[in-house]
């Protein structure tokens, strides 16, 4: 018999006759004269017995032909996954690549740098967009910030200090300073598309400084102060703090000379009692509550009308703190940021 030419047979042909093989072969007949009553070679028989061995009736169906699709692309699995992890963990710059941040532009001289595969800007979206990847505002981090010491502070001393602080009944609270200017603007307000909205605000800066702390309870103590911060100044707000209280405080502060300074390190030690400092590991503010207190207050000022004269910038300061000395919940909620987790 003439054999087949089974890419030009219908694929319900073609099943048809690989199970009537099948069946003959199961019967005690022979592949060879199998193989010459269907027309097609003794290996092409042993092949479809094979398959139907391993996957049943399933085996006999046709496989899909062509190129596989990840066999289409122009970079293997292997380079995928080593290109999305480097753009996990490293920025361009840390590279030497020209680029601040990972574009399409930047993944794309990446892979002809690291793969000489030279690929369109355009293929270069769809892969990211496959990957899961999406353009997002990068959150800032000191260059001079030691990951060890930050993984020091979250393993190893803060839970030392939280220890102490149930055992010795004082309470937890992070303090920080912040600034506010009249002309800060956060906000966005709606205009014709191409015509860009203009605020006008006093060509003077109006500022006035802030020193607050917070507690994963929800407690807030702040200080409104015009001049920078000297040891003084921190002093009269730690006097401030510790007024009042019958638990001993635990405060938490970022390595700012000041909080340093042997004036207040003697005013602390006078004061052991009552109170004791703890330090964050440096160029890590985002390890802090209360730098997002501060957010929320800069986000707040940002939206109301500018301040003309320095006594109506530092009324809404006091009104956004006296709220939020009143809302606990509100306060709470810094906590609930992934990067603050561990102080809740």
């Amino acid at each position: 018999m003439k054999k087949q030419d089974f890419r030009k047979v219908e694929e319900s042909t073609r099943f048809n006759i690989r199970e009537r093989a099948i069946a003959l072969i199961k019967s005690g007949r022979k592949k060879k004269d199998v193989a010459e009553i269907f027309g097609v070679s003794n290996n092409t028989i042993t092949n479809w017995q094979k398959r139907f061995n391993e996957n049943g009736q399933k085996g006999l169906v046709d496989k899909k032909r062509g190129v596989k699709s990840e066999d289409k692309k122009l970079l293997s699995i292997k380079q995928e996954k080593e290109i999305q992890k480097t753009i996990i963990e490293k920025m361009p710059d840390q590279l030497q690549l020209p680029f601040a941040l990972w574009t399409r532009k930047a993944v794309k001289d990446l892979i002809e740098r690291e793969y000489g595969i030279k690929i369109a800007i355009n293929t270069t979206g769809d892969y990211l967009r496959s990957w899961g990847f999406s353009p997002q505002r990068p959150k800032k981090k000191a260059y001079e910030q030691k990951s060890e010491a930050v993984k020091k502070w979250l393993i190893e001393e803060y839970p030392k200090i939280k220890k102490r602080a149930k055992e010795e009944n004082a309470s937890i609270h992070w303090g920080d300073e912040t600034g506010v200017r009249n002309t800060a603007n956060y906000g966005r307000s709606y205009s014709p598309k191409g015509k860009t909205p203009t605020q006008k605000v006093l060509a003077k800066r109006l500022s006035i400084n802030m020193i607050s702390s917070i507690t994963n309870r929800g407690q807030v103590e702040f200080m409104i102060y015009s001049r920078t911060l000297n040891s003084d100044m921190f002093i009269k707000f730690l006097s401030q703090l510790i007024k009042n209280k019958d638990r001993k405080i635990f405060l938490i502060v970022d390595n700012l000379k000041v909080h340093h300074s042997k004036i207040v390190s003697k005013w602390v030690e006078e004061n052991k009692k009552t109170i004791e400092l703890f330090f964050l590991p440096s160029y890590t503010p985002e390890k802090n509550p209360d730098e997002y207190l501060n957010c929320d207050l800069k986000l707040s000022l940002a939206k109301n009308p500018s301040p003309k004269t320095k006594k109506a910038l530092e009324t809404n300061l006091k009104n956004h703190m006296d709220m939020l000395v009143k809302n606990e919940k509100r306060v709470k909620s810094y906590f609930k940021h992934p990067e603050v987790k561990y102080a809740a």
